[in-house]
């Protein structure tokens, strides 16, 4: 179980996901500028990967480390290999976008055009809102021997402007800073007609460079390392602190990327190495030179979102509409009347975030027979009603206690900004365990009631955000079960206090004893499979990494297990292996919505169980993150989630099966009535209304593809 033949490479299955997303804008069964949707996300995807897992593998090569993964990969191995497959699926980009996209958008109105292409009349309007929004905001920025080479910031778009001075006859570079605070696509008065932003200021360097000649200028863009790095001790006290150190100084790590303009002039190229190298961090500096690379006419792809946003519905997706849960509608019964009868399961972005959670926050805050309100928060969105209700509750004199991950990566400073917020309004904000991140989504509301103190919990899969809320896929529980709210208790007590509990009553928690409770239950479904009693295990998560599990699901399926996994992002597991994996299958579902629930059936001979929760299978969720997974004990509540498993297992649309190689193939529906999960999910949540007839093969989009959380 140990050979390395047995593992796929995690970096490697995490391209071919990404693969699967550039798909989605090739695939021209989806609207068009749902197309171009996926080709942003495609972008913004792969600026994560080179940020954190690239940048890590590098910083493995410097320090001269040479082990290798358990799929036998050295990390200057994997390093290799993921630029030549970068390279493959960038070269498609470039033909999808400029060969097919761009012309076909331009047939519906939907133009980038050139400087060049403008009239005299829209040359005007382009030079008056340079002069007005533009000009004021840049700041040129020279290299001379009394200007040193400026600091290049992460992501951040620019132009390389090569100058002559008609005095000295020198030439000169310097730096112009493309700002993320302006529009990237300017119109300029005909219809969805654009301008790139740094063409506008390409146009007009001479303002910023008077008496000069400007012979040229090409945009390029960098990659830092952005990973943060705690070396704290358990003893620190100062977490916030130390957050907030690291966010400043990743600013100025290593580059990792320097992407530049198609026809960049080689002594600008070279100048461009020669000064970022130098740019390099002390520890890294000498041990490898960043990865430069020609990604076309235009840099930051990512920015093609705002345009896929256009107002053009026929080029889109049919808009959602979120409903209210059946069990939740009636507006004369508080949901906690509810809750005492009964569990309620949820399924967004198909129920409604608003009408579901939000309102059970906020009927919590306004409740005077609610006492406390505890709450983990690992991602939020802006002032939303989540935010309000904690704010409301504490000003109305309740106990709230929420635990803020200040480590949620790219999120950081983000939730600084909201623990102090949510501190200045009487909140009290704890930060979580420092050498943990806590992952977990939890929310326990304690109640005074006239028969005594009662619990409220919600456990979810996603993250209490309502922007999220609306495109991942999440299952969520409200629920008055004691031995629930006895155990969130537990947990919120270990998190904001001094505890090692590791015994609980129904949750599986990481890390205490999650990772023994999933192997155990994998174990008794071989056991089973043995002894000819019904044996079977139906897994949904986002990645499966951990080798440890991986090797007891192979196990299984020697026992007779047949398994049946829905993995939308990485999977190390190779299916399909004679001998070895023969019972296993793995699929993949890409489509609208980001694919975000997890939900693991165990047949346990007969008597089913189901279970849910924040975590993946993979080491950093069941060794360095808190998560909670919880029982769905109401077995009315299985024939849903049976319905939702098998919606993706039999998707003959935006489905993708793992071959033992390593490799995806798309289903496709072959005459037979076409099945997309998510259009079957849009019009019952679980699944489970079929419709009379087909549905016309329209497709559908997603909106952000990674899903870190």
């Amino acid at each position: 179980m140990t050979d390395a033949k047995l593992f796929l490479n995690r970096e490697l299955s995490w391209l071919e996901f990404n693969n699967r997303v550039l798909h989605e804008a090739i695939d021209e069964r989806n609207p068009l500028l749902e197309r171009l949707k996926f080709l942003a996300i495609f972008n913004t995807n792969l600026d994560e990967f080179y940020m954190v897992r690239v940048a890590g593998l590098r910083r493995q090569v410097a320090a001269g480390m040479h082990s290798v993964t358990a799929d036998g990969m050295s990390p200057a191995e994997q390093l290799t290999a993921i630029s030549a497959r970068v390279s493959e699926q960038m070269r498609r980009q470039r033909v999808l976008l400029y060969d097919t996209l761009l012309p076909e958008l331009a047939n519906h109105g939907i133009k980038l055009v050139s400087i060049d292409d403008l009239t005299s009349a829209e040359w005007q309007t382009v030079d008056e809102f340079f002069e007005a929004q533009v000009f004021p905001v840049l700041t040129p920025l020279a290299v001379d021997p009394g200007h040193p080479f400026p600091y290049i910031s992460n992501l951040s778009l620019s132009l390389a402007v090569q100058i002559h001075d008609p005095v000295t006859k020198a030439v000169r570079f310097a730096r112009v800073k493309v700002p993320k605070s302006l529009p990237r696509w300017i119109p300029f008065g005909r219809g969805n007609t654009f301008i790139p932003l740094e063409q506008v200021i390409g146009a007009n360097l001479g303002a910023l460079f008077p008496g000069m000649d400007i012979q040229g200028y090409n945009a390029f863009r960098v990659t830092r390392y952005s990973d943060l790095e705690l070396t704290h001790s358990e003893d620190d006290d100062n977490l916030l602190q130390l957050i907030e150190e690291q966010v400043f100084e990743r600013r100025f790590a290593e580059v990792v990327r320097i992407e530049v303009e198609s026809g960049m002039p080689q002594v600008l190229r070279a100048l461009l190495m020669e000064e970022l190298r130098e740019d390099q961090p002390a520890e890294i500096k000498g041990s490898s030179d960043p990865e430069l690379v020609e990604t076309g006419p235009l840099l930051d792809l990512g920015d093609l979102m705002a345009l896929a946003m256009l107002d053009v519905p026929e080029l889109r997706d049919p808009p959602l509409v979120p409903v209210t849960p059946q069990e939740l509608k009636d507006p004369t019964t508080s949901i906690f009347e509810v809750l005492r009868e009964k569990d309620v399961l949820v399924h967004h972005p198909f129920d409604s975030f608003n009408t579901s959670f939000e309102q059970f926050l906020l009927s919590a805050a306004t409740d005077d027979n609610v006492l406390a309100i505890k709450m983990t928060l690992y991602r939020t969105s802006g002032d939303t009603g989540v935010v309000r209700a904690l704010t409301e509750a504490a000003q109305r004199g309740k106990q709230v206690a929420v635990l803020i991950e200040l480590q949620a990566r790219f999120d950081e400073a983000n939730n600084i900004s909201w623990a102090r917020t949510l501190e200045g309004y009487g909140v009290h904000v704890a930060y979580g365990l420092p050498a943990l991140k806590t992952h977990a989504k939890t929310t326990l509301v304690v109640r005074r009631e006239a028969d005594g103190i009662k619990r409220y919990a919600h456990i979810g899969t996603g993250n209490y955000n309502s922007k999220t809320a609306r495109i991942y896929t999440d299952i969520g529980l409200f629920t008055s079960s004691p031995s629930i709210g006895a155990d969130l208790t537990d947990l919120f007590n270990a998190l904001t206090g001094f505890s090692r509990q590791r015994l609980y009553r129904k949750l599986l928690v990481a890390p205490p004893n999650m990772r023994f409770r999933f192997l155990e239950m994998i174990n008794r479904e071989a056991a089973n499979a043995r002894e000819g009693k019904p044996a079977r295990i139906s897994a949904k998560m986002n990645a499966l990494v951990d080798v440890e599990t991986i090797e007891t699901l192979y196990a299984a399926s020697q026992a007779g297990v047949e398994i049946d996994l829905i993995v939308r992002g990485i999977c190390c597991l190779r299916p399909g292996i004679p001998g070895v994996s023969d019972r296993i299958r793995v699929v993949s579902i890409v489509g609208r919505f980001l694919e975000h629930s997890r939900v693991f059936y165990f047949a346990n001979a007969g008597d089913g169980q189901f279970f849910f929760g924040s975590a993946d299978w993979m080491q950093r969720n069941f060794d360095r993150r808190v998560e909670a997974v919880a029982p769905i004990d109401d077995v009315a509540m299985h024939p849903r989630l049976h319905s939702l498993l098998e919606v993706c297992l039999s998707d003959n649309r935006q489905a993708w099966d793992l071959a033992a190689d390593g490799t995806y193939t798309q289903r496709m529906p072959n005459g037979e009535p076409v099945r997309a999960t998510h259009q079957l999910l849009l019009a019952d949540s679980w699944g489970m209304v079929k419709p009379a007839e087909p549905k016309p093969d329209t497709s559908v989009g997603v909106a952000r593809m990674s899903g870190t959380g």
